[in-house]
């Protein structure tokens, strides 16, 4: 049975019959593993019969699909539905999956088996894959391509993975300016096929330098008589292979475009961008950067072992550890106000908190308007006084609250001031650094999503500690 794209209940079906099948059902994955059972088994049938029906589930799902549940699986879990996936469905389905848990399937295969699994994909799919392969690995996989095709995947592989030539792809479609209409569309006819999210032929001269684009509307709605270069756009949108992926995204999302041409520094036609890729890297983009957002790494499998994930986590934890024993020294500077003031300690928390919260807010405001390219030498300052006054008011009526708060709690009217006097120097300590964090890691070259709420709550917590108890110190011990 060929894979379908199924509709969202049937899809939902499906899985939820491989996660009943799969999960806590040891014997049977210790069966597909090929391991000695660790349970005992009343019926080696019936283990028969639900490998049968995971087996035919596989078979029904859409590449994207098998790459979304494994994905959910837990590791073991995950290499016994991959062992039952064919060799000739897996090439597509290691493109559709993420990095994440590239390392754990592919190791499940041999050389023989990635070769075979890789050969009926597109060349821009097979550059793709061969960037993670092994190289001796690599190698076979270009030997085993056609001569026009290997010297494809090796350019693609050597641009970089945030440019635009690492998601380019070759299929095009291509026309002369001369002929007419009419002439296309016999050729296409005659071709029978176009390259996917198709929306536009290109337009070369002799030397396959791009001179404009043909829609498939104009094609279709103009005289048949006409001629190419009578109804094309002679000012396409081009990119070059070196720029920016993230740039030429917001450009497709800001100009609603479908393909776009890739063009060299000459001018010749290299190959072309797609929505499918864009919306792809839009979903990783944002993938990669909530977890940088809290200091964890993109490529961090949820399933991952523990050893793996100890190891993606510990230089933030180490970052985190350090930040917090300088925050543990500034409170040992005033452990005599703490002594004769207990109530300080209960307090606190809440100064601390509530900058940290402040201030990952103001940064992800600013990660995302980055993202969006809507950060510009001349409006920095704007975002800081803006972020300023928003945490002056924030300050005088939640800091004007709490400070009713502790007073009527602890009978003290000074420390119920030096509670909102400490919450508003706080929260304009976090307004200021949640704009200058990302600004000055976007000045020096480094992602402002990387770390940055870890940053900010190491520096709300110190200045909160210090703020509220220098204030303490200062205007209520005698």
């Amino acid at each position: 049975m060929p894979a379908v794209k199924h509709q969202a209940p049937q899809l939902a079906e499906l899985r939820r019959r491989t996660l009943s099948v799969l999960l806590a059902n040891r014997p049977l994955i210790d069966s597909i593993l090929n391991r000695p059972t660790r349970e005992p088994v009343g019926d080696n049938r019936h283990l028969l019969d639900q490998t049968a029906e995971l087996v035919a589930i596989v078979r029904q799902l859409h590449a994207a699909d098998l790459a979304d549940l494994l994905e959910s699986l837990p590791h073991d879990e995950r290499l016994a539905l991959w062992r039952l996936v064919d060799n000739n469905k897996r090439g597509k389905t290691l493109v559709e999956a993420s990095e994440n848990v590239w390392e754990s399937l592919i190791a499940e295969m041999s050389n023989r088996d990635i070769l075979q699994a890789i050969s009926p994909l597109d060349v821009d799919e097979q550059a793709y894959l061969a960037r993670y392969l092994p190289r001796d690995l690599v190698g076979r996989v270009l030997t085993a391509l056609e001569p026009h095709r290997r010297a494809q995947v090796r350019e693609m592989m050597h641009f970089d993975r945030d440019s635009v030539g690492h998601h380019m792809d070759f299929e095009l479609a291509t026309v002369r300016s001369d002929v007419t209409l009419t002439t296309v569309q016999r050729w296409l006819r005659w071709r029978k096929k176009l390259p996917e999210n198709s929306d536009k032929l290109f337009v070369v001269d002799r030397h396959n330098t791009l001179v404009g684009e043909l829609t498939l509307s104009a094609l279709l709605l103009n005289p048949l008589n006409r001629r190419v270069s009578e109804v094309m756009d002679a000012h396409p949108t081009t990119f070059h292979p070196d720029d920016r992926a993230e740039e030429a995204a917001s450009a497709f999302e800001r100009y609603d475009m479908i393909t776009a041409p890739v063009i060299d520094s000459k001018g010749k036609l290299m190959g072309r961008l797609s929505i499918e890729q864009m919306v792809d890297l839009y979903f990783e983009e944002s993938d990669s950067n909530l977890r940088r957002l809290g200091g964890s790494s993109p490529e961090e499998d949820i399933f991952a072992p523990v050893r793996k994930a100890v190891r993606t986590r510990w230089t933030w934890l180490a970052v985190n550890l350090c930040t917090a024993f300088i925050a543990s020294r500034v409170i040992g500077l005033f452990d005599g106000t703490i002594a004769q003031l207990v109530s300080l300690a209960a307090l606190m928390p809440i100064v601390a908190g509530i900058g940290g919260n402040t201030g990952n807010q103001t940064i992800t405001m600013i990660v995302r308007a980055a993202a969006l390219h809507q950060l510009e030498k001349g409006n920095a300052g704007f975002l800081i006084l803006r972020e300023l006054g928003v945490a002056i008011i924030n300050g005088l009526v939640w800091g004007g609250i709490m400070g009713i708060v502790t007073w009527l709690l602890y009978g003290e009217a000074g420390l119920g001031g030096v509670m909102m006097l400490a919450m508003l120097l706080n929260l304009l300590l976090a307004a200021l650094m949640g704009v200058l964090i990302p600004l000055l890691m976007i000045r020096i070259g480094h992602d402002p999503a990387v770390g940055s709420s870890v940053m900010i709550t190491a520096i709300t917590d110190t200045g909160g500690f210090f703020i509220f108890l220098g204030l303490a110190t200062l205007f209520l011990i005698h």
